[in-house]
C-alpha cells in the first residue's frame, strides 16, 4: 500500500535547491561529460537562447553514442540529447512527478514555470522525498501511540 502524499515539486526544489546545469546543443559530447562529472550528475539540460531544447543523460550517451561508435570529442550534444523533453511544474505533487517518471522510465524531470527553467527534480530527489514523509508520518503515528499528541 503507497501513502499519498502532498508533497509538491516545489518543496522538493526548496530542500535540494534550484541549481541546475545546461550546455549548448553544440557543446561537445565530451565536454559535456566533463560538466556531469565535474557536478556528479547524470544529465545536463540543453538550451538555446535560454529555451529548453532538450536534455542529455548518461543514457544518451550509452545508447547513442557509444553503442553507435561515435566520438565524444567529435559528436555534439544535440546530435545524441533527448529532444522534446518532458517537464513538470513546480505544483505538481509527488505522486504525479513518480507516475511520470515510472511510466516514461524518466530519471531526471526538468522544472518549468511559465516557460522559465525553475530547477529539476531526479529520481534520487523522489526517492529522499518518499523516505522524509515515512519518517514524518512513523514520528507521528509514534508520538500518538506513546500519547504526546492531543487527539
Amino acid at each position: 500500500m503507497m501513502i499519498a502524499t502532498t508533497v509538491t515539486v516545489r518543496q522538493i526544489l526548496e530542500q535540494k535547491g534550484a541549481v541546475t546545469h545546461a550546455v549548448s546543443p553544440d557543446v561537445s559530447v565530451l565536454d559535456a561529460l566533463s560538466v556531469m562529472a565535474r557536478h556528479d550528475i547524470g544529465s545536463v539540460l540543453v538550451t538555446q537562447n535560454d529555451r529548453l531544447a532538450g536534455i542529455f543523460t548518461e543514457r544518451d550517451y550509452a545508447r547513442k553514442l557509444v553503442l553507435k561508435g561515435l566520438n565524444s570529442k567529435e559528436a555534439t550534444v544535440g546530435d545524441v540529447m533527448t529532444p522534446n523533453v518532458c517537464t513538470i511544474t513546480p505544483s505538481q505533487t509527488l505522486d504525479e512527478v513518480m507516475n511520470i517518471m515510472t511510466e516514461n522510465r524518466f530519471r531526471h524531470l526538468p522544472v518549468v514555470d511559465h516557460g522559465k527553467i525553475v530547477g529539476i527534480v531526479t529520481i534520487g530527489d523522489v526517492v529522499k522525498a518518499v523516505i522524509d514523509q515515512q519518517e514524518k508520518t512513523i514520528n507521528h503515528l509514534s508520538s500518538y501511540i506513546a500519547g504526546d499528541l492531543a487527539t
